[in-house]
């Protein structure tokens, strides 16, 4: 069972969310890229986050998974904060034994995500991602877990985009986010 966490005060939170970089017209124009590597390159800042992120879901988990990018570098950092294991939910082609995949519509583009079968049946999966957007990434990273057996305990982002729309592609799901952007 992994370790349980303590969440950060709402100031803490404030405070290494204000690190995120706003990069416009990123990676086409019209688009706000929201950028939270800053805050992993800040070590107190990068441990609030992830305390924000893991803590609503203490003691319903049994492993992370993340989806590429940068939910997979949040993934790999919350294992180790937790003692669980890791799942990477990865690009097409980047696995060496993938068991599934699903291609989705990005709010610029199409991608493909592919998960493999490492895990017993039923175990509860933590989905963590960097912005919730559109929720493509995140529908496609619950029905590859789904689809390999496993349960999805939740998911947990950093940012969460309301306008674009992806809560309510998610509804009924356990869904987290440490901050919401109109």
């Amino acid at each position: 069972m992994p370790r349980d966490i303590a969440a950060p005060t709402a100031a803490e939170a404030e405070r290494a969310l204000a690190l995120t970089a706003r990069i416009p017209d990123y990676p086409e124009p019209g688009v706000m890229f929201r950028d939270i590597l800053p805050i992993m390159a800040d070590p107190h800042a990068f441990d609030i986050v992830l305390r924000a992120l893991l803590a609503p879901f203490n003691g319903h988990f049994d492993v992370v998974a993340g989806a590429e990018a940068r939910g997979f570098l949040l993934a790999g950092a919350a294992a180790a904060r937790t003692g669980c294991g890791l799942v990477p939910i990865r690009k097409a082609g980047k696995l060496p034994r993938p068991a599934a995949s699903r291609t989705y519509e990005l709010e610029y583009g199409t991608a493909t995500l592919e998960l493999q079968r490492d895990l017993a049946p039923g175990t509860r999966v933590l989905i963590l991602d960097d912005v919730l957007a559109t929720g493509g990434t995140l529908v496609a990273s619950c029905e590859l877990v789904r689809e390999l057996g496993y349960e999805v305990a939740g998911i947990a982002v950093v940012l969460e985009l309301e306008a674009l729309g992806g809560r309510t592609r998610l509804a009924g799901e356990n869904l987290h986010a440490v901050t919401v952007i109109p």
